[in-house]
């Protein structure tokens, strides 16, 4: 594995690994860990430095770390022109990078047992993983995107756009409404949809400025289709029989909370927390959210399993 850029405050071993169908992906590794590894599944425009903060409280639990920049966002291999697009054809290509990092984690002989911690998007490839024998022993989400927060007047007409652009192979284009522009590089705090903390938020922004490269904008009519039927497909399965905890806030818009319930109420071993008042992003929240929520993760991992 050759080391790939890091642009955050030093730490991980970053490195490039390449999918079977070699796409290259930015892998990052925080070594050691008694307790186990967790396995870090970021949400859409997300890149491993926006969770250094957590890695590093992890590793003061006694974890190590490893977490991936998903194809077409961070500094792995983008997909689309303009490389601002997020965009995927097959929702099924996410586990090719979930194959890479586990790859890279047994590589690097990080330690057993394995857990997930997978946030929005991270938590329908997380879940599909998961069905599909990822090697862990209980699972955390934060705000799993087992559901898009579509409005009702406008879920028709993404279903019929989304399909469309697929059937006349021009599903590399925006999706009527996104834009190339990064939403948590340039959308003011008042009224974001992220989180209620202004320092994590602001220092979020500082970053993207800092490290344009990281940026990623409005998703593809590709990406908007392939997620569609993995949602409906994902409402469909049973839910698995490890350990896990799912963390909702009240104002919640990105992801469609409904769905977050029903499989919870369906988790023989599971539980849903859920936090009044809070945003998507629970680990980028107020300290009494974030900290909550990384309590009941640190409480799960090191007893399943042991």
């Amino acid at each position: 594995m050759d080391a790939a850029p890091w642009l955050g405050a030093p730490g991980p071993q970053t490195v490039w690994r390449h999918a079977d169908d070699r796409v290259r992906l930015r892998i990052a590794l925080w070594p050691g860990g008694a307790r186990g590894t967790v396995l870090l599944f970021p949400g859409r425009t997300e890149h491993v430095e926006k969770y250094e903060a957590v890695a590093a409280a992890l590793a003061g639990a006694g974890f190590a770390v490893a977490g991936i920049d998903w194809r077409g966002q961070g500094l792995s291999d983008r997909l689309a022109s303009p490389t601002s697009m997020g965009h995927v054809r097959r929702f099924g290509d996410y586990q090719r990078d979930v194959a890479a990092l586990v790859a890279a984690a047994q590589a690097a002989a990080l330690p057993r047992p394995w857990h997930l911690l997978a946030h929005s998007m991270g938590g329908a490839i997380g879940l599909r993983a998961l069905h599909r024998g990822l090697p862990v022993a209980s699972a955390a989400f934060s705000a799993p995107m087992w559901g898009i927060a579509i409005p009702k007047e406008k879920r028709a007409r993404a279903w019929v756009f989304s399909t469309l652009a697929r059937l006349l192979h021009v599903d590399a284009r925006f999706t009527p409404g996104e834009v190339p522009d990064c939403y948590a590089a340039t959308a003011p705090f008042e009224g974001n949809a992220l989180t209620s903390d202004r320092d994590r938020y602001l220092a979020t922004q500082a970053q993207l400025r800092a490290h344009p490269q990281l940026a990623l904008g409005g998703v593809s009519l590709g990406w908007l289709g392939a997620a569609l039927w993995e949602t409906r497909a994902l409402a469909r399965l049973p839910a698995p029989g490890l350990p896990a905890l799912a963390f909702l806030g009240s104002a919640e818009s990105v992801v469609e909370p409904a769905p977050v319930r029903g499989l919870m109420a369906r988790w023989e071993r599971g539980e849903l927390i859920e936090f009044p008042g809070a945003r998507h992003e629970l680990l980028m929240e107020t300290d009494p959210v974030r900290e909550a929520v990384l309590a009941r993760v640190v409480g799960l991992f090191a007893t399943a399993g042991a």
